[in-house]
């Protein structure tokens, strides 16, 4: 899998609800905390100006998404109800008064101005993933709620049209996606830690001024700012994989200021990178297994691909990659990351299915690219959104954790065993942060929250980005009473955009009625 955070390990997470939109026409792992000492100091009451007012927000017609932001509209703009606006926030929170940035913005007014609950702010994953980009394709999943909220999504520091990280050029990382990311032997090892130096190198030199501080915690503060500048009392949040850990940090900042909120596909904040990578290998390994049973049983069986051959596959490809309509090569790490890509919805399996047909019999690996370049962020014309680049720097300014080439060997059994498929790739993924320039924050998240309001957190019993377990830990980690534990029993990364009705109406009710879900409720 691609090298990105294990949060939900890899820049899988911000992609997938992206993905699902493009591929099927429908509706983001990890780090961890500050220490203990680290987080609790930068609890704020607003003193360190992450709840000072701001400016009244100037609103003006949307233009297409920027090529930084993604082609997920198709490169229009997303429409006449759609709002954009700027916030200036602090580079450095130790300096409110210093050096400005700008997040980008965008909004959908509530239709029931009378019955307004006030905004609705929504935070898509990744890390990496434009919220300014993704509401829009997504909106009408959320549509009953707009009768009342202002639904508003932004695109967090780093990201984006908000100051965005940039490294290597596409031309750069086209090449760089050429090279084997699970070196087999000492010459292969050595072109790999190479290419993952230059292409650190070049995230240093090119964004040198923003990499400290594209962390989540001071995308937290931003939130602060965003919610005081909304004229919002109360932060009313919908967070998705990565989004789910930026708002379990919002909530230790700022306990008091949360409103209604909702964590979906959530990230385990206990765990450390190679944690949290091994426990994601298993995500996925799980979720392939499904994939398989349910191609298995179903009408087009005959063509359904076992593991075996998926793994006898992959092999091939170490050697030689397959030819795609599009004259470029499809490579072993790409093919791994396509088959992940399209386990993030179970809408998307028969992609999956496809790919490996053409694979397998064909000799062709165009949808299988397809899958890896919607995941990777690359467009259609060969340019890539700043989606890895965000990723890469967002995740390397949280976790501390520095591994190397032994680390990862030394792993490799344990990873091999969770998953023939992704393990190598999800072990060799670790050194993404390998001599990066900026230390990072904490080791695992500190995200007690008492005196919050109730926040639902949402496990997927399916889930392959963020397995399922990190949920009721999420729930500990925030304090007694502030939780309220839902499962979904289904498949795919997320729960409410499902569609499951009994999940949409269990959300839907906490945020349109204020009515809390009991604790354990379920829905399949």
């Amino acid at each position: 899998m691609s090298s990105s955070r294990p949060r939900a390990t890899t820049a899988l997470l911000g992609a997938g609800i992206a993905l699902v939109t493009a591929l099927a026409a429908s509706g983001c792992g990890d780090s961890g905390p500050p220490d203990a000492g680290d987080a609790k100091s930068s609890r704020s009451s607003g003193e360190d100006g992450g709840g000072a007012s701001a400016a009244p927000l100037r609103w003006t017609a949307c233009p297409p998404p920027s090529v930084a932001q993604g082609t997920s509209l198709d490169g229009k703009a997303p429409g006449k109800e759609w709002e954009c606006a700027k916030l200036p926030v602090p580079l450095d929170y130790a300096k409110p008064g210093g050096e400005q940035i700008e997040l980008a913005l965008i909004r959908a007014k509530a239709r029931d101005k009378g019955k307004r609950l006030g905004s609705l702010v929504f935070n898509f994953g990744g890390p990496g993933g434009s919220g300014v980009a993704t509401l829009p394709g997504l909106a009408t999943s959320y549509d009953k709620l707009r009768d009342r909220y202002d639904l508003v999504s932004f695109d967090p520091r780093g990201v984006g049209d908000s100051a965005a990280v940039r490294c290597l050029g596409d031309k750069e990382t086209d090449a760089a996606n050429e090279i084997d990311g699970t070196p087999d032997d000492a010459e292969e090892e050595r072109a790999a830690l190479a290419a993952n130096k230059a292409y650190v190198d070049a995230c240093a030199k090119n964004s040198a001024k923003l990499l400290p501080h594209v962390d989540t915690l001071s995308a937290a503060r931003d939130m602060d700012r965003l919610r005081a500048a909304l004229g919002d009392a109360k932060l009313n949040y919908f967070g998705i994989s990565y989004g789910t850990e930026l708002g379990a940090v919002y909530a230790h900042l700022f306990p008091k200021n949360v409103g209604r909120a909702v964590l979906d596909a959530v990230v385990d904040p206990t765990q450390d990178p190679a944690e949290g990578n091994l426990g994601q290998t298993k995500g996925f390994q799980l979720a392939l297994g499904d994939y398989l049973k349910d191609c298995a049983a179903s009408a087009q069986a005959a063509a359904c691909p076992t593991q075996d051959r998926i793994v006898s596959l992959l092999k091939k490809l170490d050697g030689q990659p397959l030819p795609t309509r599009q004259g470029r090569k499809l490579t072993q790490d790409e093919a791994v990351n396509g088959i992940a890509s399209a386990l993030y919805s179970k809408d998307t399996w028969k992609y999956l299915t496809q790919g490996l047909q053409e694979a397998m019999n064909k000799g062709t690996g165009d949808t299988l690219l397809v899958l890896y370049d919607l995941l990777s962020g690359r467009g259609p014309d060969g340019r890539y959104s700043n989606l890895q680049p965000a990723n890469r720097a967002i995740s390397c300014a949280d976790s501390r954790q520095r591994y190397t080439a032994d680390d990862v060997k030394g792993r490799l059994p344990q990873f091999r065993a969770a998953s023939p498929v992704f393990g190598e790739a999800a072990a060799w993924s670790l050194l993404s942060c390998t001599g990066w320039p900026v230390e990072g924050k904490w080791k695992t998240i500190d995200v007690s929250a008492e005196g919050s309001a109730p926040i639902v957190v949402i496990g997927n019993t399916g889930d392959p980005a963020t397995p399922y377990a990190g949920a009721h830990r999420m729930a500990e980690g925030l304090g007694k009473g502030v939780a309220a534990e839902v499962t979904y029993k289904g498949e795919g990364h997320g729960a409410y955009n499902s569609g499951n009705a009994c999940m949409v109406r269990t959300v839907d009710t906490y945020l349109l009625d204020g009515k809390v879900p009991a604790q354990g409720t379920t829905c399949s």
